[in-house]
């Protein structure tokens, strides 16, 4: 059973060599890129990945699926370029891919950090990801952000962890503030969602709340509390831009 590792890319010269590295393995790696001007390019040729530049960004889903259409092996196992697979996950996906009996897709819990920090609690482990599945089993839904897996048929889990460096940087965190909350007070607008400053300050109060109390956030030490205040601040801000959006059509 042959395996295509596929990833999407934007300025991922810090980190993308780790990844690529990590799935070596594969029988065929594939890179799509909506226009580094890093060199991310640069090393993924030199690794000898396939790779794909697109001069658009459809959003987070659009692309991955340009990715998955690329694809051409039995298997595809989706990855992104700051996550990282340990030669424990890498075996005990070899064994389920080759069990004549095995499901249509797997998730893996995913270890990730915040800050330096390992975080256990927030809602960030065990934080199951479905990312190995039967190519032709599943496609990613076109969301522009927080896209998800939708898989035809089962879906199991596996117990070694992938690893992710999600937050390296209080720059790093602002960014990604900024473009999750964009992408996601338009998909809201797009589905007729209407908001206001009350509901911007509840949902950036409940978002801290979850993830500091109902989460545990608070035993993740310090980076749970800034993790907190950023999960808030970034839903306060969605709801922000909706807002903003909606004012603009009127």
């Amino acid at each position: 059973m042959q395996v295509s590792a596929i990833i999407i890319t934007k300025n991922a010269g810090t980190m993308i060599r780790r990844c690529l590295e990590s799935v070596a393995w594969a029988d065929e790696t594939i890179v799509v890129d909506s226009g580094s001007t890093d060199d991310t390019a640069e090393i993924c040729r030199a690794l000898g990945v396939k790779l794909v530049v697109t001069d658009d960004w459809p959003g987070f889903g659009a692309q991955k699926n340009r990715a998955l259409d690329a694809a051409t092996g039995d298997w595809v196992f989706s990855i992104d370029a700051d996550e990282w697979v340990t030669p424990e996950l890498r075996d005990e996906m070899r064994a389920v891919i080759a069990d004549p009996a095995a499901a249509q897709a797997y998730a893996m819990p995913r270890r990730s950090s915040f800050c330096g920090r390992e975080m256990k609690h927030s809602g960030w482990w065990p934080d199951y990801v479905v990312r190995l599945f039967r190519r032709g089993a599943a496609r990613f839904s076109e969301d522009l952000a927080h896209e998800r897996l939708v898989v035809t048929g089962t879906t199991l889990k596996l117990k070694q962890p992938l690893m992710h460096e999600a937050i390296s940087t209080m720059e790093q965190m602002l960014g990604k503030m900024n473009l999750y909350s964009s992408a996601s007070a338009r998909m809201l607008h797009a589905r007729g969602r209407q908001a206001s400053i009350g509901t911007a300050v509840l949902h950036g109060c409940w978002a801290f709340f979850r993830t500091y109390v109902l989460r545990r956030g608070f035993l993740d030490g310090r980076e749970g509390f800034i993790l907190a205040v950023a999960n808030a601040e970034g839903s306060y801000y969605r709801y922000i831009k909706l807002l903003l959006e909606n004012g603009k059509r009127r």
